[in-house]
């Protein structure tokens, strides 16, 4: 097993401390050039860190990545937490990950994804002391969201994942042949351990994993990350003013192999209330429950796992421009 590396910079200076993640999924590859890029434009004197603190994670998942697959053993940004009895490849990563993100205070995760679409921001929760995900960085969140260079944003992904395994209880009597996800840990990935340890996080999906432009949008967001963190000598980045939000509300699982899109969808084409979105092999049809988005399709979708996800138009976002 090879060693785990990250790379990190201390000013003498007081400030915040900033953790960025490349290749949670390893045939995510955008944001290892981007933190290659930055990594060698510090050490040259090109970029100076004049306050806080920098910890840069180039390659989070080593196995996946050698591999160039998603995963090594299994998907390490699902049920993330520390284990005293590791039993594949991403419990270890998880247990010298997970310290790591809770001495800093601010995560930026770097990802990318698999159709084609736009490159978009996942924030947290707003701000609540319910028992799901507390949280009380909403603000922060947004700040950092509207300054990554994008224009969308989303939330909702843990509630939206904890309905879904609810859902999956019901059925598991019914479909025993899908290895349903029962475990509402299951949607616990880097940013929801963030903030369970008291920082704040945002995810930034840079464009589809071979978009030539990905590396590049995920280098201005660190660098804008940076300077609205008042970690290097630079302006605060203008919030856009033209950032869309969707909340997503409904997953949908794959229950069979013979469940088929009736379309090749990307992420974030609308649909229409009553709009046809997929079939089951029994041929009964999976219809849009009201006007909104489909999100993350995945036509490889193995059988009892998410398959796409539905979205709603949010103005979370216009109070913090």
């Amino acid at each position: 097993m090879q060693a785990f590396k990250s790379v990190t910079y201390a000013s003498p200076n007081p400030g915040p401390s900033l953790i960025v993640l490349g290749a949670v999924h390893g045939n995510e590859t955008c944001g290892t050039r981007a933190i290659g890029r930055l990594i060698g434009e510090i050490d040259a004197g090109g970029v100076h860190l004049s306050a806080g603190r920098l910890t840069l994670v180039p390659v989070t998942n080593r196995l996946a990545y050698d591999n160039h697959r998603r995963a090594g053993d299994r998907n390490l940004n699902r049920n993330l937490s520390p284990t005293d009895a590791p039993r594949d490849f991403e419990d270890h990563v998880a247990n010298w990950l997970c310290p790591l993100l809770a001495a800093h205070e601010v995560l930026l995760d770097l990802h990318s994804f698999t159709s084609p679409g736009t490159p978009f921001v996942f924030m947290g929760p707003t701000d609540n002391d319910g028992s799901l995900e507390p949280f009380a960085q909403a603000g922060r969140e947004e700040a950092i969201a509207l300054r990554l260079g994008v224009g969308r944003a989303a939330d909702g992904w843990l509630g939206t994942y904890a309905a879904g395994v609810a859902r999956r209880r019901e059925l598991a009597a019914s479909f025993p042949e899908a290895t349903l996800d029962l475990d509402p840990r299951y949607g616990i990935g880097t940013t929801e351990y963030m903030r369970s340890v008291g920082g704040c996080a945002v995810t930034l999906e840079c464009g589809q994993h071979d978009d030539a432009d990905a590396p590049e949008i995920a280098y201005r967001a660190i660098l804008n990350t940076l300077a609205h963190l008042r970690l290097i000598d630079a302006p605060d980045p203008e919030p856009t003013t033209q950032a869309e939000c969707l909340s997503l509300c409904e997953v949908i699982d794959r229950l069979h192999p013979g469940d088929a899109f009736v379309q090749t969808w990307r992420s974030f084409d609308p649909v229409a209330r009553g709009q046809a979105i997929a079939t089951r092999h029994d041929g009964s049809a999976i219809v849009a429950p009201f006007d909104g988005y489909v999100v993350f399709p995945n036509s490889g979708a193995e059988a009892g796992h998410e398959w796409f996800y539905l979205a709603r138009p949010s103005s979370r976002l216009q109070s913090a421009r």
